[in-house]
């Protein structure tokens, strides 16, 4: 019997999921094309284009929210109808009653941290792509990061980044290519670290090397420290770089890894890494906390109060979580701390609550 109930409780909360996701990602679709539409002239090919790579990240943003409303929707449901009113005189506890929904959500948790990793971080470049290329028009500033090496364009500059840290905004192994209107060489500018500061790049221990027509062969000369002013649109240098975005969790662990070694601090990237793993089981943690609130008695509110609590919920959980990384990237806290903590506390109040609950 409890086979048949399992299988119930599930097409309940499957359908839920379904139409909750579809509705959630709509209305996010929806009120962000029509800012982008009236922000940006695009075409209607572009936004659908964007759209269609932004869906897999906007899905993966949503599912928490998703799971957290189809387990208070199928639990409330279940016990408006007094559905679980007749399994709790069966013997059978909200934990057992719970499980095939927690199943559930763990195996999609699971999923989420295998298949995202391998899917989106190539779909959030194709998106940048479209975005910096097509909809904002500045080519430049569009960068692909792989491993470690950044190209960028800049009007008739080319550079190449071998580190970058957006955080302390300094970068190391650079190389300048200046080029005229007829696109030949004329000077390239190697330096083996710079500090940026706005349009005023410091670069340390390089070389410059002139190419001029009325001479046969490159002149080269050394420097200890250089300042060299750059075009305005490299200010969004660092901002269209954001590398924790476009790499999988391996690319990611293995550019932590080599910007400290070159002296850089990684605290940022060591907080996106743990994210990417505690993110995936926010779904989890979001049913886990909905479920203490679904079984109180019928007279205790109806279906305005449980979308009460579903946004409430919500709220307290993206507060501390919001919170908690943005601690962490300060180095109040340990990375995996900060990626960890809210979801720790969250299932600790949420069993506190279980123990509690009166059948």
């Amino acid at each position: 019997m409890l086979n048949i109930i399992d299988r119930y409780i599930t097409k309940l909360f499957v359908s839920y999921f379904l139409g909750s996701i579809i509705v959630v990602a709509t209305l996010f679709i929806a009120i962000d094309a029509m800012t982008t539409i009236l922000k940006f002239d695009v075409t209607m090919g572009t936004v659908i284009a964007y759209y269609a790579y932004s869906l897999p990240a906007i899905i993966h943003q949503m599912m928490p929210v998703a799971c957290l409303i189809a387990t208070v929707f199928t639990l409330s449901g279940m016990n408006r109808s007094n559905e679980l009113t007749a399994l709790f005189s069966m013997g059978t506890s909200l934990a057992r009653i719970s499980a095939p929904i927690l199943v559930i959500v763990i195996c999609m948790s699971i999923f989420l941290l295998t298949i995202g990793d391998w899917l989106l971080p190539a779909l959030n470049q194709k998106k940048n792509y479209v975005y910096y290329v097509d909809i904002q028009k500045k080519p430049g500033l569009y960068s692909t990061v792989k491993t470690n090496k950044i190209w960028y364009r800049a009007k008739n500059i080319i550079l190449n980044i071998k580190t970058l840290n957006a955080e302390s905004a300094s970068a190391q192994g650079l190389s300048l290519y200046y080029f005229n209107d007829a696109w030949d060489l004329v000077q390239t500018i190697s330096a083996e670290n710079l500090k940026i500061n706005g349009r005023s790049w410091l670069l340390n221990k390089g070389s410059v090397t002139l190419f001029a027509e009325e001479s046969s062969f490159p002149m080269t000369q050394g420097f200890e420290t250089k300042e060299v002013e750059m075009e305005p649109d490299t200010f969004d240098l660092q901002q269209s770089t954001n590398s924790a975005d476009v790499m999988t969790m391996g690319q990611l662990k293995s550019f932590i890894v080599k910007n400290k070694e070159a002296g850089f601090d990684t605290l940022q990237y060591e907080v996106d890494y743990q994210s990417k793993i505690s993110f995936a089981f926010a779904g989890f943690v979001m049913t886990f906390i909905g479920i203490p609130f679904c079984a109180r008695h019928t007279r205790q509110g109806g279906m305005a109060t449980n979308i009460g609590i579903v946004i409430l919920l919500v709220f307290v959980y993206w507060t501390l979580y919001s919170s908690a990384l943005t601690i962490g990237k300060h180095g109040t806290i340990p990375p995996i701390l900060a990626a960890w903590a809210p979801n720790i506390l969250m299932i600790t109040a949420s069993i506190f609550l279980l123990i509690r609950q009166k059948k």
